[in-house]
């Protein structure tokens, strides 16, 4: 299975196009959050996937809730929740964890909230986060290490093959290692994971 994957395009019509440009290719898009802008101008943000929604799979970031990502796309929407897509189980957690400075338009969880949200799953290919997992891929430019505990967790107990995120944009195109599971941030460009599905 060949999956597109991306995050924090925040309304960008040029990075958009980029990912656009590359989804016939894919057999499933994977959007890790921030489509938009501060809670603005989302269904626009989102409009050039709705082709593609039947193979799209979004989390929301903290620049836009569940229900208004919800509402903007026909996209399968996971925040808290799983799917299975041909064979693959997929958990999303979306928002900024633990909570932003950002003040109230931000969408974020404590880490005690998203340990909770994670609990109840206990098996999964792939993880979708907006938030990285504390230690990977979660530095400011400053130097500040801002991820989540209960993401990182979560992936040592779980060991999905993957873990996706964004969120840190000093970060972007970062990974590295929790035990077998591959964590990115992946950023506003064309991402490629590579999986073998047993039928």
């Amino acid at each position: 299975m060949k999956i597109l994957a991306f995050s924090d395009i925040h309304a960008s019509a040029s990075r958009t196009a980029d990912i656009i440009a590359e989804a016939p290719k894919a057999d499933l898009i994977i959007g890790a959050g921030d489509f938009c802008n501060r809670r603005q101008g989302l269904e626009d943000a989102v409009r050039l996937f709705w082709p593609y929604a039947d193979k799209c799979i979004f989390v929301p970031g903290n620049a836009e809730s569940a229900d208004e990502l919800r509402a903007a796309t026909e996209a399968t929407v996971l925040h808290g929740d799983s799917v299975e897509r041909d064979g693959l189980t997929i958990v999303g957690l979306g928002y900024g964890v633990p909570r932003t400075p950002f003040g109230e338009w931000s969408c974020d969880l404590t880490d005690i909230e998203a340990a909770q949200m994670l609990t109840p799953f206990e098996r999964a290919d792939i993880l979708i986060s907006h938030s990285p997992p504390k230690g990977i891929a979660d530095q400011t430019s400053q130097g500040l290490s801002i991820g989540s505990e209960a993401i990182r967790n979560w992936i040592a107990r779980v060991q999905p093959a993957h873990a996706v995120c964004g969120h840190i944009h000093d970060s972007w195109g970062q990974s590295g290692m929790i035990g077998r599971t591959l964590v990115r941030n992946l950023g506003p460009t064309p991402n490629w994971i590579e999986m073998n599905v047993e039928n």
